[in-house]
């Protein structure tokens, strides 16, 4: 019997970049290893390793996760960037010793994120993601987008974005509530 790979179950695990948001919660590189390499025996598919732009530290473990557990039979390892091109560039060169490398970039949706932290407008944005998504392509084949606070963000707006990012080649679409 064959199995639909629809339905598969894909496991992201973020514990080594969204887990050291927590107060009090930092690793250095060698746990950051330790963890993935027992996400990886675990069978963890895709490992998002950090946000290579964010600090030196961040750079180098994302980088040493790739070398070390980033193999062909591994999981897939994820560098997270902002939708720009430093982070992009960064994150790119981070994975680049991985088999199997992803880039998570993203951008907020909301009225309230585009006036007050990106100081965007819609058309802007509109503009960004995908040139951004097509940028991170130029790195790696597998490319995630998120929509930053996605359920404050207008509906149609919204659809407007993740069309673009799926249009420029994203391969995954991840909407978060970001505000809980």
């Amino acid at each position: 019997m064959t199995q639909n790979t629809s339905d598969r179950i894909i496991i992201f695990d973020t514990t080594l970049r969204d887990g050291e948001q927590s107060p009090g919660a930092t690793l250095n590189v060698d746990e950051k290893l330790t963890i993935a390499r027992q996400l990886a025996r675990l069978g963890v598919d895709i490992i998002e390793a950090g946000f290579p732009y964010a600090s030196p530290g961040d750079f180098e473990a994302v980088s040493k996760i790739a070398q070390a557990v980033g193999t062909e039979n591994g999981p897939t390892i994820c560098g997270l960037a902002r939708a720009s091109k430093k982070d992009i560039e960064a994150a790119g060169k981070a994975l680049q010793d991985a088999a199997r490398g992803r880039i998570h970039t993203f951008i907020a949706t909301s009225d309230i994120h585009l006036e007050y932290k990106l100081r965007k407008t819609r058309a802007e944005v509109l503009a960004i993601v995908p040139e951004m998504v097509a940028y991170a392509k130029t790195f790696v084949d597998d490319v995630e987008f998120s929509p930053e606070d996605a359920g404050r963000s207008d509906p149609e707006f919204l659809y407007r974005v993740l069309e673009a990012a799926i249009a420029a080649g994203a391969t995954t679409v991840n909407i978060p509530d970001t505000v809980g």
